[in-house]
Protein backbone atom coordinates (compact mmCIF):
# COMPACT_ATOMS: atom_id res chain seq x y z
CA UNK A 1 0.00 0.00 0.00
CA UNK A 2 1.28 3.59 -1.05
CA UNK A 3 1.93 6.00 1.26
CA UNK A 4 -0.58 7.78 -0.26
CA UNK A 5 -3.01 5.83 0.18
CA UNK A 6 -2.10 5.21 4.24
CA UNK A 7 -2.36 8.89 4.44
CA UNK A 8 -5.28 9.09 2.93
CA UNK A 9 -7.36 6.54 4.84
CA UNK A 10 -5.79 8.12 8.19
CA UNK A 11 -7.24 11.85 6.92
CA UNK A 12 -10.98 10.33 6.79
CA UNK A 13 -10.66 8.69 10.08
CA UNK A 14 -9.03 11.69 11.66
CA UNK A 15 -11.70 13.91 10.31
CA UNK A 16 -14.36 11.75 11.92
CA UNK A 17 -11.89 10.69 15.18
CA UNK A 18 -11.92 13.25 17.74
CA UNK A 19 -14.09 13.29 20.94
CA UNK A 20 -13.55 15.86 23.72
CA UNK A 21 -14.00 15.39 27.43
CA UNK A 22 -17.08 15.78 28.79
CA UNK A 23 -15.77 18.46 30.85
CA UNK A 24 -14.95 20.61 27.85
CA UNK A 25 -15.78 20.16 24.26
CA UNK A 26 -13.30 21.29 21.90
CA UNK A 27 -14.27 25.02 20.09
CA UNK A 28 -14.41 24.84 16.49
CA UNK A 29 -10.46 25.03 15.39
CA UNK A 30 -9.17 24.25 18.30
CA UNK A 31 -6.95 21.21 17.87
CA UNK A 32 -7.03 17.87 18.44
CA UNK A 33 -4.55 14.91 18.49
CA UNK A 34 -4.29 11.22 19.60
CA UNK A 35 -4.32 7.96 18.00
CA UNK A 36 -6.48 6.46 15.80
CA UNK A 37 -6.63 3.08 13.90
CA UNK A 38 -8.91 2.68 10.65
CA UNK A 39 -10.05 -0.59 8.82
CA UNK A 40 -11.54 -0.31 5.43
CA UNK A 41 -12.90 -3.67 4.37
CA UNK A 42 -12.39 -5.29 1.00
CA UNK A 43 -14.40 -5.15 -2.06
CA UNK A 44 -13.91 -7.32 -5.27
CA UNK A 45 -11.90 -4.37 -6.61
CA UNK A 46 -9.68 -3.81 -3.87
CA UNK A 47 -8.00 -4.98 -0.60
CA UNK A 48 -8.71 -4.62 2.98
CA UNK A 49 -6.61 -1.73 4.37
CA UNK A 50 -5.65 -1.46 8.13
CA UNK A 51 -4.13 1.51 9.44
CA UNK A 52 -2.91 3.67 12.31
CA UNK A 53 -1.04 6.57 13.65
CA UNK A 54 -0.93 9.56 15.58
CA UNK A 55 -2.53 12.79 14.85
CA UNK A 56 -2.18 15.94 14.91
CA UNK A 57 -5.23 18.62 13.61
CA UNK A 58 -5.72 21.94 13.59
CA UNK A 59 -8.19 24.19 12.04
CA UNK A 60 -11.88 23.66 10.08
CA UNK A 61 -12.79 22.43 6.58
CA UNK A 62 -11.72 25.55 5.06
CA UNK A 63 -8.39 25.98 6.64
CA UNK A 64 -6.16 23.38 8.14
CA UNK A 65 -3.12 21.02 8.65
CA UNK A 66 -3.53 17.56 9.52
CA UNK A 67 0.39 15.83 10.64
CA UNK A 68 0.36 11.78 10.91
CA UNK A 69 2.98 10.74 12.61
CA UNK A 70 4.74 7.32 13.78
CA UNK A 71 4.46 6.42 17.34
CA UNK A 72 7.99 7.67 17.99
CA UNK A 73 7.18 10.91 16.15
CA UNK A 74 8.45 10.97 12.84
CA UNK A 75 5.67 12.92 10.43
CA UNK A 76 4.64 10.56 7.73
CA UNK A 77 2.53 12.59 5.76
CA UNK A 78 1.28 16.46 6.10
CA UNK A 79 -2.18 17.58 5.07
CA UNK A 80 -2.51 21.14 4.36
CA UNK A 81 -5.83 22.81 2.74
CA UNK A 82 -6.57 26.70 2.40
CA UNK A 83 -9.22 28.19 0.37
CA UNK A 84 -8.64 26.86 -3.45
CA UNK A 85 -5.60 24.79 -2.25
CA UNK A 86 -5.26 21.46 -1.09
CA UNK A 87 -1.55 20.07 -0.53
CA UNK A 88 -0.96 16.29 1.05
CA UNK A 89 3.23 16.27 1.83
CA UNK A 90 4.99 12.98 1.94
CA UNK A 91 8.23 11.96 2.29
CA UNK A 92 7.85 11.70 -1.41
CA UNK A 93 7.02 14.86 -2.14
CA UNK A 94 3.83 17.26 -2.41
CA UNK A 95 0.41 16.24 -4.46
CA UNK A 96 -2.32 18.60 -4.68
CA UNK A 97 -5.89 18.92 -4.60
CA UNK A 98 -8.87 20.49 -6.18
CA UNK A 99 -10.42 20.02 -2.72
CA UNK A 100 -10.54 17.43 0.43
CA UNK A 101 -13.53 15.23 -1.06
CA UNK A 102 -10.74 14.79 -4.30
CA UNK A 103 -7.80 14.35 -1.66
CA UNK A 104 -9.57 11.61 -0.16
CA UNK A 105 -11.56 10.10 -3.17
CA UNK A 106 -7.91 9.89 -5.03
CA UNK A 107 -6.53 7.99 -1.83
CA UNK A 108 -9.17 6.14 -0.81
CA UNK A 109 -11.72 5.67 -4.10
CA UNK A 110 -14.33 7.49 -2.79
CA UNK A 111 -14.82 10.63 -1.71
CA UNK A 112 -15.97 11.08 2.48
CA UNK A 113 -17.83 13.94 3.95
CA UNK A 114 -15.52 16.61 5.18
CA UNK A 115 -17.40 19.33 6.15
CA UNK A 116 -19.34 16.47 8.25
CA UNK A 117 -16.64 15.15 9.67
CA UNK A 118 -14.92 18.78 11.67
CA UNK A 119 -18.45 18.59 13.51
CA UNK A 120 -18.54 14.82 14.29
CA UNK A 121 -15.05 14.66 15.93
CA UNK A 122 -16.68 17.10 18.20
CA UNK A 123 -19.21 15.09 19.43
CA UNK A 124 -21.93 16.64 17.24
CA UNK A 125 -24.25 16.10 13.85
CA UNK A 126 -23.28 18.49 11.43
CA UNK A 127 -25.61 20.94 10.83
CA UNK A 128 -26.08 20.95 7.44
CA UNK A 129 -27.90 17.45 6.73
CA UNK A 130 -30.31 15.56 8.89
CA UNK A 131 -29.41 13.25 11.56
CA UNK A 132 -31.09 11.08 13.43
CA UNK A 133 -30.09 9.86 17.22
CA UNK A 134 -29.18 6.84 18.17
CA UNK A 135 -32.09 4.63 19.33
CA UNK A 136 -30.32 2.53 21.57
CA UNK A 137 -30.40 3.90 25.06
CA UNK A 138 -26.94 2.13 25.69
CA UNK A 139 -25.16 3.40 22.84
CA UNK A 140 -25.04 7.43 22.77
CA UNK A 141 -24.55 8.79 19.39
CA UNK A 142 -25.99 10.21 16.04
CA UNK A 143 -26.30 8.41 12.12
CA UNK A 144 -25.88 10.99 9.82
CA UNK A 145 -24.87 10.68 5.37
CA UNK A 146 -24.68 7.42 6.10
CA UNK A 147 -22.65 6.64 8.98
CA UNK A 148 -23.31 6.04 12.66
CA UNK A 149 -21.08 7.92 14.91
CA UNK A 150 -20.85 6.10 18.07
CA UNK A 151 -20.19 8.44 21.06
CA UNK A 152 -20.82 5.66 24.19
CA UNK A 153 -17.22 6.48 25.39
CA UNK A 154 -16.63 10.35 24.66
CA UNK A 155 -15.90 10.73 28.49
CA UNK A 156 -13.10 8.46 27.94
CA UNK A 157 -11.99 10.54 24.65
CA UNK A 158 -12.84 7.48 22.30
CA UNK A 159 -15.17 7.92 19.33
CA UNK A 160 -16.09 5.40 16.87
CA UNK A 161 -17.58 5.99 13.43
CA UNK A 162 -18.56 3.33 10.92
CA UNK A 163 -20.15 3.28 7.88
CA UNK A 164 -22.23 -0.37 6.65
CA UNK A 165 -21.89 0.62 2.81
CA UNK A 166 -19.52 -1.14 0.98
CA UNK A 167 -16.39 -0.81 1.69
CA UNK A 168 -17.43 -0.86 5.19
CA UNK A 169 -15.12 1.71 6.86
CA UNK A 170 -14.79 1.59 10.82
CA UNK A 171 -12.67 4.28 12.60
CA UNK A 172 -11.70 4.55 15.98
CA UNK A 173 -9.82 7.32 17.85
CA UNK A 174 -8.54 7.99 21.02
CA UNK A 175 -8.13 12.12 22.00
CA UNK A 176 -5.05 12.78 24.21
CA UNK A 177 -6.59 15.11 27.21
Amino acid sequence: MTVARRVGAWLAALLLAGCASVARPPAAGDALAGRLSVKVDATPASEARNLSASFDLQGDPQQGRLDLSTPLGTVLAQARWAPGRVALVTPQGETLFASLDDLTREVLGESLPVAALFDWLRGRPWPGAPSTPSEAPAEPGFGQLGWTVSLARCDQGWVAATRAQAPAVTVRAKLDR
